[in-house]
Order: structure tokens, then C-alpha cells, then sequence
């Protein structure tokens, strides 16, 4: 027995026998010139569809759900996937001197077509706290003790870069960062149930984990050199609070198990302070 012929081999043997017997020749969507985005009725040819049967055929984008193609609309009409372009700086502080949002956006260079990969997100956010108004004002001291205000230290990097705190850009033994750990006591519902973009991170704080939160020169107060709700005169005992940076309703308590100069935890247990 030979063997079996491939789907191209199929649909040039049904064009020959649809030759010979006269009928009309298969166009498709190359010889009619047709790609339409979406879905779209009148975007039709004549031929071979993909499912092998012959009649009115689809250009359209839909056509690939509704399996109606013409047989030539994967070369005629390829999939072209969106591609963005690079991510903006973040922008400021969206509030002075309380817990916000900042922002940075990227655009998109080529729209999909034909079915292809859509944009990713175009937008993305991140908790943030100013530590000078926009009028170059220190916000001053009166954040109190409690509680401890944290983010993600997936954005440290590029906090470092863009932090308008002078003290950052040449960190002095005046000024030096520290890392304090908690062992997490309890912590609200609603870090766990957390799945916004810019907030994931918040779903990695658990009760009895051990976790890193860095101290840096941006978020320590002038006069003290230390961050706020960091338990400076704290002992192990002394249930201290935190509150998560981009979600008021994320919060709960700790306590203090150490002041070390670098962090040591895992990326997803590791915070900064704001």
C-alpha cells in the first residue's frame, strides 16, 4: 500500500480533479487579496476551505474558530503577534508624603493581526511612598512608630537609580542601609486573595515565615536614621505592625528576630521598607 498523501498533496490532487471536471479554479484568499481583521462576513473567496470542503471560503480572522478558512489563508494571511516597545522610567509618587501608587507605561509597535499573539499589559504599577514634597519639602517625621510600610523589593533597583533622596546617590556609614528579619504573627485575608499585577507579591507573606525587610537611606528619617516601624528598641517579644504598600486592607503583625546588615531570605520573602 502507498503511502498517504499530505494535506498539500491532497488539496492539489482535489484541484486537478476539480480541473478535469470543469468546475472553476480554486482563487483563495492570496488571489483575492483578502485579509480582514476580526470577523468579518463579506471577507470571502471561492475554492478549497481547510476542512476540505469546496465553496465560499473565509479571509477573516474569526475563520480559524469557526474552522472556514480558505485552504491558502495560513500563508496568505500570516499570524503577526502585537510587540511592545521598552517600559518607561516609573513615574513620581502618585500622593506626597502617604502611600500611593506609581506607574510606568510602555507602547505598542505593531498592533497583532491575523490571529496573532495579543499585547501584554501596557501598564503596571507599584506601592510608593514620597519621602519630600513636590516642592522639595521634607515630609517630616510624622509617620509615628507604627507600622512598618513595605513593598516588593523587586523594585529596588530601580528605586536606587531614581530615588530623589541626595543621600542615596553616596551611601555614607552615616547613612547605611540595614536589614532587619520578622517572623510574621498574623496577617489579613485579603494579602492572600491579592492577584493585581503590581500587588502579586503581597501573596507571599505568610503566617510563621520568616521574612527580610531592608532598610534604605530614602525611607530613613532624617533625625534618626532609622525606618519607621523597624523595632528599633523592640525585643523579640513585642508584637510590632506592618501594613503593605498598594493595598490598605493588607496588614497584620510581627516580631522582631534580628537586625543584620544584609538580607539573607529568599526574592519572594524579601520587602523594603517605605
Amino acid at each position: 500500500m502507498g503511502a498517504r498523501a499530505g494535506p498539500g498533496g491532497m488539496i492539489l490532487a482535489w484541484l486537478a480533479l476539480l480541473a478535469l471536471l470543469g468546475g472553476r479554479a480554486s482563487a483563495g484568499c492570496a488571489e483575492e487579496g483578502r485579509c480582514c481583521p476580526g470577523r468579518d462576513p463579506a471577507c470571502t473567496s471561492t475554492g478549497w476551505r481547510v476542512s476540505r470542503a469546496y465553496g465560499t471560503c473565509y479571509c477573516d480572522e474569526a475563520c480559524q474558530r469557526t474552522g472556514d478558512c480558505c485552504y491558502d489563508h495560513a500563508q496568505a494571511c500570516p499570524a503577526l503577534p502585537c510587540i511592545v516597545g521598552e517600559w518607561s522610567h516609573w513615574s513620581g509618587c502618585a500622593e506626597q508624603c502617604k502611600p500611593n501608587f506609581r506607574m510606568r507605561t510602555r507602547s505598542v509597535q505593531q498592533e497583532p493581526q491575523n490571529g496573532g499573539e495579543p499585547c501584554p499589559p501596557l501598564e503596571e504599577k507599584a506601592g510608593c511612598m514620597e519621602y519630600a514634597t513636590y516642592e522639595g519639602q521634607d515630609c517630616g517625621e510624622g509617620h509615628g512608630t507604627f507600622p512598618a510600610f513595605i513593598t516588593t523589593s523587586e523594585y529596588s533597583k530601580e528605586r536606587k537609580r531614581r530615588a530623589a533622596n541626595p543621600r542615596w546617590s553616596s551611601e555614607t556609614e552615616e547613612f547605611r542601609s540595614y536589614c532587619v528579619e520578622f517572623k510574621t504573627e498574623t496577617l489579613s485575608p485579603r494579602c492572600s486573595m491579592e492577584n493585581r499585577p503590581y500587588a502579586r507579591w503581597m501573596q507571599y507573606l505568610r503566617e510563621g515565615y520568616t521574612v527580610c525587610v531592608m532598610c534604605q537611606p530614602p525611607a530613613m528619617h532624617s533625625a534618626s536614621r532609622r525606618c519607621s516601624g523597624d523595632g528599633a528598641d523592640a525585643d523579640r517579644d513585642k508584637v510590632l505592625h506592618w501594613q503593605a504598600i498598594g493595598n490598605p486592607f493588607c496588614y497584620g503583625t510581627w516580631k522582631k528576630v534580628k537586625e543584620v546588615e544584609e538580607c539573607s531570605c529568599p526574592q519572594v520573602h524579601s520587602f523594603i521598607f517605605t
